[in-house]
């Protein structure tokens, strides 16, 4: 999967702060470009994987209902 991701200076701080504006309040910050984008993809991954935990925690399936996990890539 590919995600859009903003990168701004941080002039208060220095370095950079990095959002991915499809995933609501995924945030991260770095050093340097580089890093601020290694720091978001982990923010990413974690954002999905919560996200997937919580679904599958609500989801109710039928007795006949199966539940498999595929990666997406």
């Amino acid at each position: 999967m590919k995600f859009q991701v903003v990168i701004e200076e941080d002039v208060d701080d220095g370095g950079y702060i990095v959002h991915c504006p499809a995933l609501k309040g995924c945030w991260s910050q770095g050093d340097t470009i580089e890093e601020a984008i290694d720091h978001i993809k982990e923010a990413i991954v974690g954002y999905l994987k919560t996200l997937n935990e919580r679904a599958m925690h609500s989801f109710k399936s039928p007795d006949k209902a199966m539940v498999r996990e595929v990666a997406v890539i």
